[in-house]
């Protein structure tokens, strides 16, 4: 690593780490609307098809 990018890791801590948690929360949070909104959505079509 050189250190341009070795200051650059000391700079930002572990703000990556909170990044990438961050948008793991965003993206399991979509996939489950998204399958929610799809299953509720084949219900209604069912039920007033």
């Amino acid at each position: 690593m050189s250190d341009v990018e070795r200051h650059v890791d000391d700079d930002y801590g572990d703000l990556n780490a909170k990044r990438n948690k961050r948008i793991r929360i965003i993206a399991w949070t979509t996939i489950i609307a998204l399958i929610l909104g799809g299953g509720g959505a084949t219900v209604l079509s069912l039920l007033f098809g």
